[in-house]
């Protein structure tokens, strides 16, 4: 099959998880959370066009303050996965599986208090921990706010992952709060149903990892954490063959998107757009200067998060200025 042919099963962006005749759906229910991105043996080998069902973990961080975090799930080897590919994940359920969820603020850790990478004068900010109750069939959380005229608000869900990324490069490994060009924490509300993600391969199998489900979380992340919580998730995956990406990419029905993570919060934009142009030449077209102008008249951006590590900013350009009966990515 072609690259064009492979592309238009992989992004047709019907959310129900549905069998297709010949491919498998493997159930995975996790026990044992990992701290880092790395190489290490899989938990499970899928075959390309073949579906994963399974779960986020939860552990003592969603419990009590000061808890231990349950590490990401994985890794998943696709199989005939080779460095130098490109993986595609199609995420088809990202769903709260509890009634709660967690969000802290405060201490040394969030956008705008002081930490390791910033100097500031001010005293950190007081250390909070909110509890929100979700209701799974309104897909809603509530959340009372003692100290304010407003005691308590409800306002809609929008659940996404936070985590999904493929092996670094040689022998990195990367704690699990750190985002860049294998993905990894990147916090970007865009990772949700019907969205496709693009990571690079650098190892045999690709070694996929997912984890942290948010069932809300705005732009930027600034308090350091979204709506914290464990999801019921399911994947398709696919591959690319012989076609390498430089930073993930993300499709869904309204844009194509980069993710470029770096610090300062400048570079990471740049990454992201140059990223983007650069897929705008390679497979729809245009040439580098009328991209660059359009990109620059009609592209949005998401910050997706600035507490990490690093940061990481979406670029994201709309499918409506895309040429028509083109495909939708290539994954070069």
């Amino acid at each position: 099959m072609s690259i064009r042919g492979l592309l238009l099963i992989v992004l047709s962006f019907a959310v129900p998880l549905q069998l297709v005749p010949g491919q498998t759906t493997h159930r995975f229910k996790p026990t044992v959370g990992y701290p880092t991105f790395a190489v290490r043996p899989p938990v499970l080998t899928i075959k390309p066009g073949d579906s994963l069902e399974s779960e986020t973990l939860w552990g003592e961080w969603y419990e009590r303050a000061g808890g231990k975090w349950p590490g990401e799930v994985g890794p998943f080897a696709i199989e005939g996965a080779e460095p130098g590919d490109t993986l595609v994940v199609r995420v088809m359920r990202v769903r709260p599986n509890r009634d709660t969820a967690v969000s802290t603020q405060g201490g040394n850790f969030g956008a705008l208090v002081p930490d390791g990478g910033t100097a500031f004068l001010n005293d950190t900010f007081p250390s909070g921990r909110y509890i929100w109750r979700l209701d799974r069939q309104k897909m809603t959380g509530t959340v009372d706010l003692p100290g304010s005229a407003m005691k308590q608000v409800t306002v809609p869900l929008s659940p996404m992952l936070g985590r999904v990324a493929t092996a670094p490069d040689g022998e990195e490994a990367f704690g699990g709060l750190w985002p860049g060009r294998f993905g990894g924490n990147m916090d970007a509300a865009d990772v949700r149903e019907g969205t496709t993600v693009y990571l690079p391969v650098s190892h045999r199998g690709g070694l996929f990892y997912f984890g942290d489900g948010h069932a809300l979380q705005g732009d930027a992340e600034i308090c350091g954490s979204g709506l914290e919580t464990s999801m019921e998730v399911a994947f398709r995956f696919e591959l690319i063959k012989g076609q390498r990406i430089q930073w993930p990419r993300l499709e869904d029905a309204d844009h194509i998107m980069v993710a470029g993570s770096a610090r300062p919060l400048s570079d990471a934009l740049r990454i992201s757009f140059v990223e983007l142009i650069n897929w705008l030449v390679a497979d729809y077209g245009f040439s580098k200067p009328d991209a660059y102008q359009l990109t620059s008249q009609v592209a949005t951006v998401r910050v997706a998060n600035m507490v990490d590590p690093i940061y990481t900013v979406v670029a994201k350009f709309p499918r409506k200025h895309l040429p028509p009966k083109v495909p939708r990515a290539s994954g070069r």
